[in-house]
């Protein structure tokens, strides 16, 4: 006899989720069923669910009606035969990156460069990610999902579920300041500084040794509270009024700094982003997580003259995920200055609604199931 779930499933654009009693997955092969007990809540998820199919057609959701979720947490409920390092109630968080495990890329170390790479519970990069969704067809909403063992990241005793359910932005940050290279007494601008990925990214590049960080947001209270974080080491500017990219040429001499890291949200002025490359000294490099989109007016003679380098960074590897779960587990990391704001699975609906109530990357959000 099958076993059900309870699941939040999407049947429809434009339509509230719905709690449905679904068949409750089974793990076999090298495959993990895990009891989610948190996930993530993404705070551009609602606007996703409504316009991504009009805004990026060449990107799918997963088929309808779907368990969304991104970021879940929670307990190893079930292995397949061939799972070799993970155990029935092992707490695990588990990344939600899928793609084909065999090709060059894959094989690498490098899964976002797969044709197949797609972020489960979220949306696929191109048509092969609808056969990613065929085959883990789970997201977090629900009790149970199924994932591949590799994508399966122990969590330490002192990282609560809800806390992990965070690991999406921190990695992605993670992740990007690695491509920056070794951190170490460098300075690097943190662009959309208070935002999601931004207050993340700032925690992170404290820890890995970043000498002086200039965060640039437009809010002055959030920034405030972010420079708090390490007076010394953190220069914060608003850029609703004037250039950032003039201000930390006007910090460094006319040098400008090493790094930069863009984290500014869909739809965000590419504006910003620009202006704020123009702080950058030369032979820097510029990482970009985040979600803006467009055309980006770049004089390329400067680009080539000044010898920039720009890098797009995806998400993050399961091996990047282990790193941040030591870093925790060590206390390397504080999250405390992060405070979650929490939904039942029953009030879904409400929790999408409520992302937008909190303070920027100071908040996060999560359903507990």
């Amino acid at each position: 006899m099958t076993e059900t779930m309870r699941a939040a499933r999407l049947h429809a654009v434009g339509e509230p989720m719905r709690i449905d009693e679904v068949a409750r997955p089974v793990a076999t092969g090298s495959d993990v069923v895990v009891e989610v007990k948190a996930c993530g809540m993404v705070p551009n998820l609602a606007n996703v669910l409504a316009n991504w199919e009009s805004w990026y057609p060449q990107m799918p959701l997963p088929p309808r009606p779907a368990i969304h979720g991104l970021d879940p947490s929670g307990i190893v409920h079930q292995v397949g035969e061939q799972v070799v390092a993970l155990k029935p109630g092992d707490r695990v968080y588990v990344n939600p990156g899928r793609f084909c495990g065999a090709c060059h890329a894959c094989s690498s170390g490098r899964p976002q460069a797969c044709d197949h790479w797609t972020l489960g519970g979220y949306f696929g990069y191109n048509p092969n990610s609808l056969e990613m969704f065929k085959r883990y067809p789970f997201g977090g909403f629900g009790e149970y999902m199924l994932a591949p063992q590799a994508q399966v990241i122990k969590i330490p005793d002192n990282m609560s579920f809800v806390k992990g359910s965070r690991m999406g932005y921190l990695g992605t940050s993670y992740a990007a300041l690695k491509k920056c290279g070794p951190l170490m007494g460098r300075s690097l601008i943190i662009n959309g500084a208070t935002g999601t990925l931004g207050v993340g990214a700032t925690l992170l590049a404290l820890a890995m040794g970043v000498g002086k960080i200039y965060a640039v947001a437009r809010g002055d209270e959030l920034l405030a509270r972010l420079k708090a974080l390490a007076p010394d080491r953190i220069e914060v500017f608003s850029n609703r009024t004037s250039s950032s990219g003039e201000f930390v040429k006007a910090k460094t001499g006319g040098v400008g700094a090493d790094l930069m890291l863009d984290t500014l949200g869909a739809k965000a002025p590419l504006d910003s982003m620009l202006d704020a490359m123009k702080g950058v000294r030369r032979g820097g490099r510029i990482v970009n997580i985040g979600g803006t989109a467009g055309d980006l007016p770049v004089d390329v003679k400067w680009w080539m003259d000044e010898q920039m380098e720009l890098i797009g960074s995806v998400w993050f590897t399961a091996a990047e995920g282990m790193e941040i779960a030591a870093m925790l587990e060590s206390k390397v990391v504080d999250l405390s200055v992060m405070e979650p704001k929490v939904w039942p699975l029953e009030s879904i609906n409400e929790a999408i609604s409520g992302v937008a109530s909190g303070d920027g990357g100071f908040t996060y959000y999560a359903v507990t199931i």
